[in-house]
């Protein structure tokens, strides 16, 4: 696995947006703020082969803008849509049914659009490991696969437009 590093350096753009901060972090330990950041990949590291280390990228702050505190619930709101994309969790039933785990549906609330990106993050995933079971059949023809990568075009298009299975179940 590589090993993720971040320099502490900070470029000219990021250090001048935490300035203001200074003397209220020095004063408030614990403190925490808010805000954007952009990674920029200033260093790679690979170790010789009969070396026993870790391949390793370096990323820097390129860019940082910090929420004012009537920002911040905006900003915190974006953190937690980026979360749910990144841990939706859930299934697809034979009929190609998404069915989110009962985790994924607390943390998207009653957010239409969190929902409806999960189900998405769920669908793809499930419908690339029907792709990659489908291509790990030894001895498969090509209409073989040609129906499978069919069935998996079909089963996109379906939660693409929302439209129930063949079983009428949506």
């Amino acid at each position: 696995m590589i090993a993720i590093k971040l320099d502490s350096k900070l470029t000219t753009a990021a250090g001048v947006s935490l300035e203001r901060y200074a003397s209220k972090l020095y004063g408030q330990p614990g403190m925490r703020l808010v805000g954007t950041v952009e990674l920029r990949h200033v260093e790679r590291t690979q170790p010789a082969p009969d070396e026993d280390k870790k391949p390793s990228v370096t990323l820097r702050v390129s860019g940082l803008e910090l929420a004012n505190p009537d920002q911040e619930d905006t900003i915190r709101e974006a953190h937690r849509a980026l979360y749910l994309h990144r841990n939706a969790q859930g299934t697809l039933d034979e009929s190609g049914d998404i069915e989110l785990a009962d985790r994924t549906l607390k943390m998207a609330g009653n957010m239409l659009h969190a929902i409806e990106a999960a189900r998405y993050e769920v669908a793809v995933r499930g419908w690339a490991e029907h792709a990659r079971r489908a291509i790990a059949v030894n001895g498969s023809t090509a209409n073989e696969l040609r129906a499978e990568l069919r069935k998996v075009a079909e089963g996109l298009e379906r939660v693409l437009r929302g439209e129930p299975t063949e079983d009428g179940a949506s």
